[in-house]
């Protein structure tokens, strides 16, 4: 590889790459273990494309996050001097730089997905790099499950590599046996382990703030701070400029603009300290620049399926003790560091060994509805690493049965063919099909793009649909960024809905009301007196 710039030289998996390269080109299948920093999700992606085997298919890279897909891109463009989009580029679901010229091409799971239901061949791939394996997103999952069923009928010549940053050899060899594991040591300095009281969960923002400031104090370099989510990370804010912190503060999870995140994620550019507020997305997707400190709050957002009520909420967990240890991790980098843990030394042997792989714990009704797309009615029929539970399957199939997606036999409807093709929750999806039918499109893809944005009023405590359209029209009181972010979406929905207008005006009549049922027909209730009792559908 003819790579420019310095600091990749030295990196634990420089030594590796050949190995790796020649162990994908004579097995086919290959496991890359390495812990973060070792440098492996720019490198041997690169490594793979410049192997002359590969021939003019392109290698595609896999990454759990958009934002982790678009900096690995930037990162690798960067090494082989080259603007983003032109050797190395990247798609996800709101941003897409590529051209003739990509060879390395980073993407996230949910995008690949999608593209093998368009062409199950993928004839211009010659590599998939699954990054980032060990956590076990749903859509990792699903989408090694069509590639190995894909590999079989269709593609044997594909390449396969599976990198982790924990131990996931035996369970992909389980699936794939002739996979050869290669494991590369990492390169950590020791970390001291600071151990906290743990804050009452209203004052986590404020006891990670000040631990913060203490290892601001104390120590020199950056200090990052992992919190639950959005609305932590914007409390945080808050108490760092309350307190005076002379750092730069920047927060950093997905809903921010690229650029707020490239600050985040590069080294200050006028020298002053940083404290970055990250959500789990700074674990071991992304690397930052200059941290000698952490402080770990030990708790994350997990979707949770309530399979009573048939909805996906947001829950705060605690971390299990590999992720604790890859947050410990960011602290050694550079050199010694400090990690300051919010909870007493006793708690970390109660902490789960690893996180639940999502598929055991999600609503499974887009993994169906997809696999359906793809021609499979039993999932039993796909190679799993952990199969789909049966009961969490069966609901997903009777929610599509009566969205009208799939029959009663299995089969997939047309309505069914032009969901699976909209990135959007079945429910979302028939909305904005059954909606384009009644004139109401254009609509249904905002209304749709509105629900999907988690956080859209800063400190809202109603789910009072009418307030978040209000908050979305110019002048509305959305939180920052969340108008931009609804409209790219609104875009997208309607590209892939193939519904070429937009919505020029505003709801009225009830058409926000009748498009929100399409999508949660079960949730219809008749008002039974005026002291908020209801009848539900269901």
């Amino acid at each position: 590889m003819n790579l420019v710039g310095g600091g990749w030289r030295d990196l634990p998996v420089v030594d590796a790459l050949p190995g790796i390269v020649a162990a994908l080109r004579e097995a086919g299948s290959i496991v890359v273990e390495a812990e973060p920093g070792a440098g492996k999700t720019t490198l041997v992606p690169l490594a793979i494309a410049a192997d002359p085997g590969l021939g003019e298919r392109k290698v595609l890279v896999l990454e759990p996050r958009r934002i982790a897909a678009r900096a690995a891109a930037v990162r690798m463009a960067a090494l082989t001097g080259t603007p983003p989009g032109g050797y190395v580029g990247y798609a996800t679901r709101l941003d897409t730089r590529l051209s003739a010229a990509t060879r390395v091409e980073v993407v996230t799971e949910g995008v690949l997905i999608r593209r093998l239901l368009a062409d199950p061949a993928i004839e211009d791939i010659g590599t998939v790099v699954f990054d980032e394996f060990h956590e076990r997103g749903l859509d990792a999952d699903l989408a090694l499950a069509l590639l190995l069923d894909a590999r079989e009928a269709l593609r044997p010549d594909l390449k396969l590599a599976v990198m982790s940053a924990t131990i996931a050899a035996r369970e992909v060899q389980a699936l794939v046996p002739e996979a050869r594991t290669i494991r590369v040591p990492g390169r950590t300095f020791p970390v001291e382990t600071v151990y906290l009281d743990r804050p009452a969960p209203h004052e986590v923002a404020s006891a990670a703030a000040s631990a913060a400031l203490v290892a601001m104090r104390d120590r020199p370099g950056d200090v990052l701070v992992f919190l639950p989510g959005e609305a932590e990370i914007r409390r945080a804010v808050d108490e760092l400029a309350a307190r005076g912190a002379a750092a730069k503060v920047c927060p950093l999870h997905a809903s921010l603009p690229d650029a707020a995140q490239d600050e985040a994620i590069a080294p200050s550019r006028d020298g002053r300290r940083k404290i970055v507020l990250a959500t789990t997305i700074a674990e071991t997707s992304l690397t930052i620049e200059g941290v000698t400190a952490v402080v770990d709050t030990g708790l994350k957002r997990s979707p949770r399926y309530d399979a009573r009520r048939g909805v996906t909420r947001l829950r705060t967990v605690r971390v299990s003790l590999a992720a604790a240890d890859q947050r410990k991790g960011r602290a050694g980098r550079l050199g010694p560091g400090v990690c300051y843990r919010l909870w007493p030394e006793a708690e970390t042997r109660q902490l789960d060994a690893h996180d639940e792989p999502e598929i055991l714990s999600a609503d499974l009704a887009s993994l169906v509805l997809t696999i359906a797309s793809w021609g499979v009615w039993d999932p039993a029929a796909l190679a799993w690493i952990d199969p789909p539970p049966p009961g969490r399957v069966a609901e997903a199939k009777a929610l599509l049965a009566s969205l009208g997606a799939i029959q009663a036999k299995g089969a997939i409807t047309p309505a069914g063919r032009r969901m699976a093709a909209i990135p959007a929750h079945p429910r979302l999806a028939h909305m904005i099909d059954a909606g384009d039918r009644l004139g109401h499109g254009a609509a249904a893809c905002l209304l749709a793009a509105l629900l999907s944005e988690p956080d859209v009023l800063p400190r809202a405590d109603s789910a009072d649909l009418a307030l978040r359209l209000d908050a979305v029209k110019p002048g509305g009181r959305a939180s920052r960024g969340a108008g931009q972010r609804i409209a790219a979406t609104a875009r997208q929905l309607r590209s892939a809905a193939r519904i070429g207008r937009e919505f020029g005006g505003e709801f009225g009549g009830g058409d926000e009301g009748l498009l929100t049922a399409l999508a949660w027909p079960d949730r219809i209730a008749q008002r039974r007196g005026g002291d908020g009792r209801f009848l539900m559908a269901s």
